[in-house]
């Protein structure tokens, strides 16, 4: 059975995906990024985050599908294009933002940030526990908040081109944004530069708000891990980039499936042709 390796965001750990991996029924990793949980210390690179996220592809059997949210969406796309034999699927979630649209205001607030990190800890951890109150919360501040590193995430972000890299990874690719979240600002242009891809929105979420509902989130990954894995997924991949195109993302077959496509009502939208 594919594994699912799971990538975090700025500032976070890997402990954010705590109750997403407690209700999936297949074999999940996380992985700690450069300067984040375990490898707080550690410079932060975009060399040294893909690296990162391949060491724990290899780990788990040396093929995964990998989902990761904000920064782990960012580095996602940046570890299937340089190891599209390792990614076996992907799905990059609030990251379709170019890094030009914001990356003044994110190097502004990354160099505030730095400037105390242990005040911007605690500020950090009291925004995400009134954003996610409960489990989801307590997850994402778990394994502890590492604001001194976010300047070094933020410019290798913004000095990597997730249109190129999207372009070069002939594997499937869903981009999954709350309609809410402004880092959905590009994502038509993401979803064009994918061989293989598809957009799903979820209405009424904003940037974390996926991780608000870990079940619902569990069952999405889940069902589109299910369609790289399962029976026929090798003759889809054989068809070659941009193969079945028209379908829409999530479960296939029946006509209860429509709803097993849309989290939460979220529409599944084909690459424009």
């Amino acid at each position: 059975m594919l594994p699912i390796v799971f990538v975090h965001g700025i500032r976070v750990s890997a402990t954010m995906w705590g109750p997403v991996m407690s209700r999936l029924d297949r074999p999940s990793i996380a992985v700690d990024l450069p300067g984040h949980g375990a490898g707080r210390g550690e410079p932060f690179t975009m060399d040294a985050a893909v690296s990162a996220v391949a060491g724990a592809i290899d780990g788990a059997g040396g093929r995964a599908f990998v989902a990761g949210l904000s920064l782990g969406g960012y580095v996602g796309i940046a570890a299937a294009e340089r190891f599209p034999g390792k990614v076996a699927g992907l799905v990059a979630m609030g990251c379709t933002a170019l890094p030009d649209r914001y990356a003044g205001i994110y190097r502004f607030i990354a160099s505030l940030a730095a400037r105390n990190p242990p005040l911007a800890d605690r500020l950090s951890s009291y925004g995400l526990r009134r954003a996610l109150p409960g489990p989801a919360g307590e997850a994402m501040v778990a394994g502890g908040l590492s604001c001194e590193v976010m300047p070094q995430a933020v410019e290798a972000v913004a000095g990597h081109g997730q249109l190129a890299a999207l372009a070069a990874y002939p594997g499937r690719v869903w981009l999954v944004n709350g309609a809410r979240d402004p880092f959905r600002a590009d994502e038509r242009a993401f979803l064009r530069a994918c061989r293989d891809g598809r957009l799903i929105l979820a209405p009424g979420r904003g940037h974390l708000g996926m991780l608000a509902a870990p079940g619902v989130l569990a069952r999405l990954v889940g069902d589109l891990c299910d369609q790289v894995d399962g029976p026929g997924a090798g003759s889809a991949a054989r068809r070659g980039p941009g193969a079945g195109a028209g379908a829409p993302a999530g479960r296939t077959g029946g006509a209860a499936g429509d709803q097993a496509e849309r989290p939460e009502s979220a529409v599944a939208t084909p690459r424009p042709r």
